[in-house]
């Protein structure tokens, strides 16, 4: 088995010369690159993978050499120590595993065209030049690329292209960087360009595939984050030129490459015309994220990926920063609310899930530390509640502080917390030790006992956790100035309750705003106090009402049953994030019905009574004026019209859909996948199910893909369910980046439930060849976690995944994913017969 042998030790690089000859036709490269760097000792190690080695020599001459495909490593003996030139000559293949050098698949006007990009994070340097593939071996970078070139086509890098001689494009030295970062593209391609305040060049690549007006959105978001992170950070963006490219296949959703950040065509291309503001502001998030990532991890580096989260969790934390100062109209901090804020909450509960900060043990391992809930979601929550403690002046003169000692370096957590600390004059290491390197959060009940009013904190578990006393150092923000700021113990007596009640006069509360990472448990009294002045509650603070008692309901310290009537005081709000919340937890009592009976009829019932007037006050399509709120509100209206068969709806999509049946595209953007959905359940044959799949395989526009994706995977047809699920190895229908969403859908659908956990189980094989070495991978076991509930499938799932415990990057996953199917089955078997009742 391999081991985790750092290389860096043995060897440091200081500057790289890498030439390379691609064959798309052959599916192959041959490559000569030069490592100058200094030797701590005679005998190295340098990172390959999957390479045919040919020579190895050293200052020009040839050395001995042993390739160790184990361990990914070619050893060379130097017989010198300082400062060496060591030539490496070697072929290989290109992948087809979105990593690496590899080619992306796409077709114009009926013509199968191929676009060459690369996927270096985390490890995959390596499967591309031979390299010291480590975060902290920072080196400048030469590249020299040739390739089966056609007329037209162009060749994109880290850096400028500086000449052509030859057929061989030369591109100008990189500033010292890591090998992760290392990027580079070639094929026929279009582009946009604009330039920043300070003369950065901006550019949008993408195939010609798609329409050029799809670039034009992303050009905007590019140039203006740039402009406002240059700003904030008080710190230059460092290269003469930030590319932006789309590619065919891609498998996370992008990748920060310093200079050419390369994405998934559906988070970066748009139409401007017939494009939902939801998929806008994702668009917009994930752009700023990665251009945040230029400075907050292309710039400074995290030394190793034990501290992966001081790239991803600040970057997370300031795409929502740079889009709320570059479109304040959108409020896109309630996107952060309901999106990442649920995911860490959910996630974090579960005994046995990962630190923000966690060791790495094995190379498979790095991969597994790419956990969106914790290292993205909740680092970037816990980055928030630095925020509200210090203050932005003290964030960015840390900031400023941080990049100048680290810049074109390495750092470690502790030193962010030194640099933000001293700006704010605060121990912030301290206070965020207890979040960084303890798993979960807590749960702060607040209760009246013997009219004091008192506060414990104990760590909060869905399902069955072991409690080992963990303490964090909670910013409570009360709305009692008599709490403390930082609450560290594990209770605090605040003093009599009816005296503080009358001097403050309103209801306690804590966790105002709900930035800090933890969940309130109110007593009978203080709920009671909190629900009949609930008119005065914000619509975050409303939303974090419904969000924690789902929580607790979740770990039945509450029942289900007592929180559905809570549900129908708030349904009316025209606020998208009250919605979001009763529609999550509307949408979780589907769990405790059977599909088919009647208790399943009256939970539709209860959605019908929870979505009625807002139907009638929003109908089916956007209005020319009608607020942000609205537009975000309307997909749960929807979505619940479509859950509880409401007729007058399924009639009028019908409706919508028969006018634009010759131009599925053309229908509303906003709504789009609901008239599609509604006609697969409601309207659809095998024709008209066959025709929306042949739609996806020739359509360019990635949300129109992604509607009929959700849409086709809702038929009631379980034979049509069997037909799709035989098609998901099949590349020409489905891609390999989207199997997963397709796998949910078909997972989730019970007419096709079954179809799909046999695929996954008899085909786990092709699935891991074909995507096992993604970080994305092990979220297919996470799928099916947050799919079943019965116990049935809780015994399959064991049987099928136990024996897969020691996979090297699985096991926490398998772990935890059963333990999160455990506390649903046990929830759903000690509830069911009251949640039936409340619902009845």
């Amino acid at each position: 088995m391999a081991e985790l042998v750092r290389l860096f030790n043995r060897f440091q690089p200081d500057h790289y010369d890498i030439y390379l000859d691609v064959s798309r036709s052959e599916k192959k490269f041959s490559g000569k690159t030069t490592i100058y760097g200094n030797a701590s000792e005679a005998e190295i190690g340098i990172h390959e993978k999957d390479f045919d080695v040919t020579s190895v020599s050293v200052d020009g001459t040839p050395v001995d050499f042993n390739v160790d495909n184990d361990n990914e490593v070619i050893n060379v003996s130097l017989g010198k120590t300082g400062e060496v030139a060591v030539t490496i000559e070697y072929s290989a293949k290109l992948t087809d595993t979105m990593m690496g050098i590899y080619p992306s698949y796409y077709q114009v006007n009926g013509e199968q065209k191929q676009l060459v990009g690369t996927q270096f994070e985390t490890n995959f340097a390596r499967q591309a030049f031979p390299c010291i593939d480590e975060p902290e071996a920072k080196a400048k970078f030469k590249l020299a690329l040739k390739f089966d070139e056609q007329p037209g086509e162009t060749a994109l890098a880290n850096m400028p292209e500086v000449k052509v001689e030859n057929g061989v494009h030369y591109f100008d030295e990189t500033v010292k960087m890591s090998t992760y970062l290392v990027a580079f593209a070639f094929g026929d391609m279009q582009s946009k360009m604009t330039e920043t305040k300070s003369g950065v060049k901006v550019g949008v690549f993408g195939t010609k595939a798609h329409d050029a007006k799809e670039l034009d959105f992303a050009l905007d978001i590019a140039k203006r984050s740039i402009e406002f992170f240059e700003d904030f950070y008080q710190t230059p963006y460092p290269l003469p030129h930030s590319w932006q490219l789309a590619l065919p296949d891609f498998s996370a959703g992008a990748m920060e490459n310093w200079g050419l950040v390369t994405y998934r065509e559906a988070y970066l291309l748009l139409d401007p015309d017939n494009t939902s503001f939801e998929v806008k502001q994702r668009v917009a998030t994930v752009i700023a994220h990665e251009l945040a990532h230029q400075w907050f991890g292309d710039l400074v580096t995290m030394r190793w990926w034990d501290d992966l989260w001081l790239n991803e969790s600040f970057a997370n934390m300031m795409e929502y920063v740079a889009i709320d100062a570059i479109e304040p109209s959108w409020n896109i901090w309630e996107v952060f609310q309901t999106t990442d804020v649920p995911a860490a909450l959910k996630r974090d509960a579960v005994d046995g899930v990962q630190s923000v900060h966690v060791e790495v043990h094995h190379p498979a391992e790095i991969d597994a530390l790419f956990d969106g809930a914790i290292v993205y979601a909740k680092g970037a929550r816990m980055l928030v509640m630095v925020r509200a403690l210090i203050g932005d002046d003290a964030l960015r003169e840390g900031l400023k502080n941080y990049f100048a000692a680290h810049k074109y370096g390495n750092a470690a957590g502790a030193d962010l917390w030194d640099a933000l600390g001293k700006a704010a004059g605060m121990d912030l290491g301290k206070i965020m030790e207890s979040w960084l390197e303890q798993p979960g959060y807590p749960v702060v009940n607040a209760y009246v006992e013997d009219n004091r009013l008192k506060l414990a904190q104990k760590q909060f578990f869905t399902g069955e956790g072991k409690d080992e006393g963990r303490r964090w150092q909670i910013p409570l923000n009360a709305n009692y100035d008599q709490a403390p700021d930082i609450f560290s113990e594990e209770t605090v007596d605040l003093g009599d309750y009816q005296e503080l009640r009358k001097l403050n006069g309103k209801p306690f509360r804590v966790n105002v705003g709900n930035n800090s990472h933890f969940i309130v448990k109110y007593d009978d009294t203080l709920q009671e106090d909190i629900l009949n002045d609930a008119d005065k509650l914000s619509p975050i603070d409303k939303m974090q009402l419904l969000q924690d008692l789902r929580l607790l309901a979740e770990a039945k310290q509450v029942s289900y049953a007592d929180v559905v009537p809570v549900l129908k005081q708030f349904a009316d709000s025209e606020s998208n994030v009250i919605n979001d919340s009763v529609y999550t937890l509307a949408n979780n009592l589907k769990k405790f019905v059977e599909p088919g009976t009647e208790d399943e009829d009256n939970l539709k019932n209860l959605f019908r009574q929870l979505s009625d007037k807002q139907l009638e006050r929003l109908g089916l399509v956007s209005v020319d004026g009608e607020s942000n709120n609205d537009k975000l509100t309307r997909p749960y209206i929807l979505g619940a019209a479509l859950y509880d068969d409401n007729k007058d709806f399924a009639e009028a999509a019908h409706a919508i859909f028969q006018d634009h049946q010759s131009n599925l595209l053309s229908l509303p953007a906003d709504t789009r996948v609901y008239i599609l959905a509604n006609e697969m359940k409601n309207y659809s044959n095998a024709e008209e199910f066959d025709s929306l799949v042949e739609e996806y395989k020739q359509s360019t526009d990635p949300s129109y893909k992604q509607d009929i994706c959700a849409a086709v995977t809702l038929t009631k047809d379980a034979k049509l369910l069997g037909k799709l699920v035989a098609n998901f190895e099949d590349s020409s229908v489905v891609k390999p980046q989207d199997l997963r969403a397709w796998f949910s859908g078909v997972l989730r659908n019970p007419a096709g439930q079954q179809f799909a956990w046999d695929w996954i189980r008899n085909e786990w094989q092709w699935l891991e060849d074909t995507v096992g070495g993604d970080m994305e991978f092990a979220t297919f076991i996470t799928v099916i976690a947050n799919i079943f509930h019965t116990r049935t499938r809780l015994d399959e799932f064991k049987a099928f995944f136990e024996p897969k415990l020691d996979t090297p990057g699985l096991t926490r996953e398998i772990k935890m994913d059963t333990r999160a199917i455990t506390s649903t089955v046990e929830l759903v078997e000690s509830e069911k017969d009251a949640v039936r009742s409340a619902i009845k």
